[in-house]
């Protein structure tokens, strides 16, 4: 469980525009939630998360930064984790059927996503609930009865069902249950908004319907805007393209170095806290000068400045790469420092056999380096001579 402060809420108008409009998809309906954010009364806004990966990457940093926004003007944000939803699984953007996960599962990858998290979210100042509190106990009389207010034609317009029929994959029964579910979450905490990637309209919109139904307050949902990768589809770990945030800074910086010339508006916006009529200028520079500037803010605001202006500085091409003298008979533990590597990642590195000299993998921080092209990581580079 977290606090939250008893100041009075922000309520000007420019600041409220930019919470609703910056790294926003939509927000259902507006009116709503201009009325509740300039009322001067503090509302009450969820998001909500099934922990099913151990790895946060930048996607998942937009709907966090977006939760911290809310609770920086002064509103109570409450963080819930779908014990219970998570051993159901998603159907969300899947045109498969999601795995589900035990409740151990559950609790060990909320503590891992907590961690990371937390680079983002000061989690005192949050309000933490795991769903399994109200679902567990709902008899099959309750469940009955909240899903007597959804119709089958509803839960088929989803996307997803819509492909599924098409391409012949079957749709589990349980998966019209997920978005009762979570629309039950917000029934249950009486929210006055809530907070998800714009994949999750579907669930939000079904709890809005939901706390309609059982008379509680009428809330707005907003999504926020979805990222794509480095390669142009979908973040995904599935794909490879990820940036994480727990990615050493020189490939965080590298990462974002490669991302496509297109995406840069839509990370600045998302990624970042550089307002954005200095974006437009950045974006209207030459654009390896504004994905620099847009790396290092990323690295910056995940590892701090000393080790963006390293990550800076070390980032080169293998066409590039600086010249490294080395004595007869020197090894990785010998020339760390020369690199600006630490003992430990030397050693994280090798172990993912993540440095190649001359396109080989070296597989110990004590073998005698010969000369040749020493790579780092993905982008960091040294011409090795003796």
């Amino acid at each position: 469980m977290g606090f939250f402060s008893r100041a009075k809420p922000v309520t000007d108008a420019k600041k409220i525009d930019e919470l609703l409009t910056r790294g926003v998809e939509n927000v259902i309906p507006r009116d709503l939630a201009k009325k509740k954010l300039a009322s001067g009364e503090r509302i009450r806004v969820y998001l909500g998360i099934d922990p099913t990966g151990a790895q946060l990457h930048l996607g998942h940093s937009v709907p966090l930064r977006k939760l911290k926004a809310f609770a920086d003007l002064g509103h109570e944000v409450i963080f819930v984790v779908g014990g219970f939803t998570a051993m159901i699984g998603d159907p969300s953007g899947r045109d498969t059927l999601r795995p589900a996960l035990t409740r151990e599962q559950v609790k060990e990858n909320f503590r891992t996503y907590k961690r990371q998290a937390e680079k983002i979210l000061d989690f005192s100042s949050v309000t933490i609930r795991y769903n399994d509190e109200w679902l567990a106990p709902l008899t099959l009389n309750d469940i009955v009865k909240l899903a007597s207010n959804f119709t089958v034609q509803q839960m088929l317009q989803r996307d997803m069902f819509e492909k599924r029929i098409k391409d012949g994959k079957p749709i589990a029964l349980h998966e019209f249950l997920y978005p009762l579910m979570v629309g039950y979450d917000s029934a249950v905490l009486d929210v006055d908004a809530e907070l998800g990637g714009s994949d999750q309209e579907f669930n939000m919109l079904a709890g809005r319907q939901l706390q309609s139904a059982l008379k509680k307050r009428d809330k707005f949902v907003l999504t926020t805007k979805l990222i794509e990768g480095t390669d142009g589809r979908k973040m995904s770990k599935t794909y490879g393209n990820c940036i994480y945030l727990e990615d050493a800074p020189a490939d965080m910086y590298g990462k974002v170095m490669s991302v496509r010339d297109e995406l840069m508006p839509v990370y600045f916006e998302t990624c970042t806290d550089i307002p954005m009529d200095e974006v437009q200028k950045l974006l209207a520079s030459h654009p390896r000068d504004a994905k620099q500037r847009l790396a290092k803010e990323i690295v910056t605001m995940y590892h701090g400045a000393d080790a963006a202006q390293a990550a800076a500085a070390g980032f080169m091409t293998a066409d590039a790469a600086t010249e490294l003298h080395m004595r007869d008979g020197a090894t990785l533990r010998d020339i760390a420092n020369d690199i600006c590597v630490s003992m430990s990642e030397l050693r994280r590195l090798v172990e993912q056999k993540a440095i190649d000299l001359n396109d080989e993998a070296l597989v110990s921080i004590d073998a005698p380096l010969a000369p040749g092209v020493l790579k780092v990581g993905k982008h960091r580079f040294f011409k090795l001579t003796n």
